[in-house]
């Protein structure tokens, strides 16, 4: 089995998929309402934390932990 990898790139649905319980995590600690919004699917890491002023480096690190 192998372990998710996240980058810039991957998208908030693609995250999502790989260990749903992120969602939790998303909504609790960044407050983003990623589950159930329909540009998760296609809104990359990079452009969501942007778009929220979040730090990107920062976010993905903390991300990547969860994982």
């Amino acid at each position: 089995m192998s372990i998710p990898t996240i980058n810039y790139n991957t998208t908030f649905g693609e995250l999502l998929r790989m260990k749903p319980e992120v969602g939790k995590i998303l909504k609790e600690k960044f407050n983003l309402g990623c589950v159930g919004c329909g540009g998760a699917e296609h809104e990359t890491l990079i452009q969501g934390a942007r778009a929220h002023g979040l730090d990107v480096d920062e976010f993905i690190k903390e991300l990547k932990e969860v994982l």
